[in-house]
C-alpha cells in the first residue's frame, strides 16, 4: 500500500479533529450572514412565482418562465436547507442550529401550499399542445420528461381546491412519524440489565446492539433482547395506535387521489408495476432455503443448541485486522478500477478533502449517508472506526456520492435527483467491487470466511429482511384498505407469522419477537420505502455480472451502460433506466437470481469454514 496510513484520533472533541477529516461548509455558504441572505432571495422568488398563476395557457414561453423560476427555488432549496442540516449532523446538541433547520422546513411546507395552483394549471392546457410547444420551444426541452410526467398522472391530480387542501395537509401528515421518535427517543426509558459478568448496561439502542455483536454468552444476548423489547411491549397498543394513523393517512391520501389501493398510490410516482413487488415477495418467499441454511450454518460453528435471531449479529470468527481511513480510502478506490480512469479521477477528486465528515465525535448522529447540493455537490458523513464494516460502509456511501457527481455533471438541475429506486444500485455495486478485490488479494480461511460473512449478511440485510419489512407493510395497510381492525393483536400476529415464514425451522421464534414491528423506523418514517433496498440490489447483483463477465468488449459496453445509468439522474422513469442498464425487475429471474448467489455464498462459506482449524 502506498498511502500514509494514520489511525483514528482518540478525542471525540471535534475541535481536536484535524480539519481535513471534516465537513468545509463554505461551498455552500460562507458565513450564516450569507445564508440569510439566501434565505431572502430564496423567499423573494417565492413570493414571487404565485404572480405567474393564470398565465401557463399563454404560451410555451410563460411554460418556462414558470418552470425555470422553479429551478432557481429549488437551487437555494438545496442550500438553504443543507447548511443547517449538515451542521446540525455533526453536532445534534445545538439548539439554535436545529432552530435553524425548523425555519426553514416551515417556508418550505408555505411555498408547497402557495405553488398547489401550478400543476392543475398546467393540465388545463391539452397534452397535444404541450407536445408541439415542447417539440418547437429549446428552452423547454430540460422539462420534457417532468412536464410529460405531469399527463401521465393526470387523473390523480386534483383541481386547484383540492390540490390547496390536501397541501395543508402536509405538516399533518408528519404527526404520526414525530409521534413515533418522540416515544422511541425522547420519552421512552432504557432498562439496565447486569450481564454474567457483573457488569450493568443500559440498554440504549446502541448499546443494545453493542451486546448482540458483541457479547458471546447467549443468556446475556437473551437477557438483552427481552429486557430491551419489553419496553416496546409495555407501550405496544400505543405503538399500533400511532401505525394505525400511518395506515389511515396512507389510504386517505390514495382515495383521495382515486388509487385502488396504497400500494399504487405508493409506486405510481415512478411509474413502478405492483408486478413488481409482488414478484419481489413471491420470489423471496419461495427462496428462503439458502437464508435458513446460513441459520443452520451459524448455529453449528457457533455451538448454539437453539438458534434465535438475535444471535444474527454476534461475528462467527473475530478478525482484530485494522482498516484506517487512509487505507480504507486506497482499497475503495483501488477496486473500481474496472469502472475506468475517468471514474477513478473524479473518485479522487471527491476524497481530497472538505466533503467527507470521517470520524465519530460528542454530539453527531450515529451512521452514515450522503447528502447532495446541486451545484457545490455531495457530502458524505461517516463514524468511521477502522473496522472491515467501516470500510465496506465508505465503499458504499462513496458510490451514493459518485452517482451524485456523475448525475449533477450531466443533468440539468430539474431531472439531476435520480429516484431511491435505483439509488442502492450505486452503492451496493461498489460494495461488491471492494469485496471481490478483497477476496482475490486474501488467502487465509478465516479473512476469506469474515470477508464472504460480509456479503451474505448484506443480504441477510438488505435483500430478505427488507423484503420481509415490505411483506408486513403491505399486509398492513391490507387491513384499512379492507375495513378491518387495526389493533396491537393484529399487527404483532401478521409479524410473528412472517418471522415463523422466513425463518422456518432454522430459529426459534420466542413470543416476544411478535413485539419487534413496534421499533422499525421505516415503518412510521417512510412507508413503502423497505423494498427498494431489495430491488436496488437484485438490480446491482445483475449489473455487477455483465460488468465482470464475458469478453474484454461486453464489458466495455457492460460499463458503458452503467455509467449511463450513474448519468441518467432523474431524467426517465426507474424502471426504463435500469432497462437500459440490462436490468428488469417484473422478470422472477432477476429476483431468483439473488437467491441464487445467497446459495453459491453459504457453500463458499461453508467451504471455507472446513478449512478453519
Amino acid at each position: 500500500m502506498t498511502a500514509s496510513v494514520s489511525a483514528k484520533p482518540e478525542t471525540r472533541n471535534r475541535a481536536e479533529i484535524p480539519a481535513e477529516y471534516k465537513w468545509d461548509f463554505t461551498p455552500i455558504y460562507a458565513s450564516w450572514e450569507a445564508w440569510e441572505a439566501g434565505i431572502k432571495d430564496m423567499e423573494a422568488k417565492m413570493d414571487a412565482f404565485p404572480a405567474l398563476k393564470g398565465t401557463l395557457s399563454g404560451g410555451p414561453d410563460a411554460v418556462v418562465k414558470a418552470y425555470q423560476l422553479f429551478d432557481e427555488i429549488g437551487q437555494l432549496q438545496y442550500r438553504v436547507f443543507r447548511y443547517p442540516q449538515l451542521q446540525r449532523d455533526v453536532d445534534m446538541r445545538n439548539n439554535e442550529i436545529g432552530g435553524k433547520l425548523q425555519r426553514v422546513q416551515a417556508i418550505f411546507a408555505k411555498f408547497g401550499t402557495a405553488t398547489s395552483w401550478f400543476t392543475p394549471e398546467l393540465l388545463t392546457i391539452p397534452q397535444a399542445t404541450m407536445e408541439k410547444w415542447i417539440a418547437e420551444t429549446p428552452a423547454l426541452a430540460p422539462y420534457k420528461f417532468p412536464i410529460l410526467d405531469n399527463y401521465r398522472q393526470q387523473e390523480h391530480v386534483l383541481d386547484e381546491k383540492g390540490e390547496r387542501l390536501l397541501s395543508f395537509a402536509s405538516r399533518f401528515s408528519q404527526v404520526p412519524r414525530e409521534t413515533f421518535q418522540e416515544l422511541s427517543t425522547s420519552d421512552i426509558k432504557f432498562p439496565t440489565v447486569t450481564l454474567s459478568d457483573g457488569k450493568e448496561v443500559k440498554l440504549s439502542p446502541g448499546a443494545y446492539q453493542h451486546v448482540l455483536q458483541t457479547n458471546r454468552n447467549q443468556a446475556d444476548r437473551k437477557l438483552a433482547f427481552e429486557t430491551y423489547h419489553k419496553t416496546y411491549e409495555a407501550n405496544i397498543n400505543t405503538y399500533a395506535a400511532i401505525y394505525n394513523g400511518v395506515l389511515q393517512r396512507d389510504w386517505f391520501s390514495a382515495q383521495a387521489r382515486n388509487y385502488p389501493t396504497t400500494l399504487d398510490a405508493a409506486l405510481d410516482g415512478n411509474a413502478i408495476p405492483k408486478a413488481v413487488v409482488e414478484n419481489l415477495i413471491a420470489t423471496t418467499r419461495a427462496g428462503t432455503e439458502p437464508f435458513r441454511r446460513y441459520m443452520r450454518l451459524r448455529k453449528k460453528l457457533l455451538g448454539l443448541e437453539t438458534y434465535n435471531p438475535f444471535d444474527n449479529a454476534i461475528p462467527i470468527y473475530d478478525v482484530e485486522k485494522k482498516y484506517p481511513y487512509e487505507l480504507a480510502t486506497e482499497l475503495a478506490l483501488k477496486s473500481v478500477e474496472p469502472l475506468g480512469a475517468e471514474y477513478v479521477e473524479k473518485y479522487k477528486k471527491f476524497v481530497s478533502g472538505g466533503r467527507i465528515d470521517v470520524y465519530e465525535n460528542e454530539g453527531k448522529r450515529s451512521g452514515a449517508y450522503c447528502a447532495g447540493v446541486y451545484g457545490v455537490g455531495p457530502y458524505l458523513l461517516l463514524n468511521h472506526n477502522d473496522t472491515l464494516d467501516s470500510v465496506f460502509t465508505f465503499a458504499h456511501e462513496a458510490g451514493h456520492a459518485m452517482h451524485t457527481v456523475l448525475s449533477y455533471e450531466s443533468q440539468p438541475f430539474v431531472t439531476s435527483d435520480y429516484t431511491i429506486f435505483v439509488a442502492e444500485v450505486a452503492s451496493t455495486t461498489n460494495e461488491r467491487f471492494l469485496l471481490e478485490q478483497f477476496l482475490a488479494t486474501t488467502t487465509d480461511p478465516k479473512e476469506r470466511f469474515v470477508l464472504l460473512q460480509h456479503a451474505v449478511d448484506a443480504i441477510v440485510g438488505t435483500f430478505y429482511t427488507q423484503v420481509m419489512f415490505a411483506d408486513y407493510e403491505l399486509q398492513a395497510h391490507r387491513l384499512v384498505e379492507e375495513g378491518k381492525p387495526v389493533t396491537a393483536e393484529v399487527l404483532s400476529g401478521i409479524y410473528k407469522q412472517l418471522l415463523k415464514d422466513y425463518y422456518g425451522d432454522a430459529a426459534n421464534i420466542e413470543e416476544l419477537y411478535r413485539v419487534t414491528w413496534a421499533r422499525i423506523p421505516h415503518f412510521f418514517n417512510s412507508p413503502y420505502y423497505v423494498y427498494q433496498y431489495a430491488t436496488c440490489f437484485a438490480s446491482s447483483a445483475q449489473i455487477f455480472k455483465t460488468l465482470t463477465t464475458g469478453s474484454a468488449e461486453e464489458k466495455k459496453a457492460a460499463t458503458e451502460r452503467y455509467l449511463t445509468l450513474l448519468r441518467s439522474g432523474g431524467n426517465d422513469h426507474p424502471m426504463e433506466q435500469l432497462k437500459k442498464a440490462g436490468v428488469d425487475l417484473t422478470k422472477k429471474e432477476t429476483v431468483q437470481a439473488v437467491v441464487e448467489q445467497m446459495n453459491e455464498l453459504v457453500a463458499q462459506l461453508e467451504a471455507e469454514a472446513a478449512k478453519i482449524k
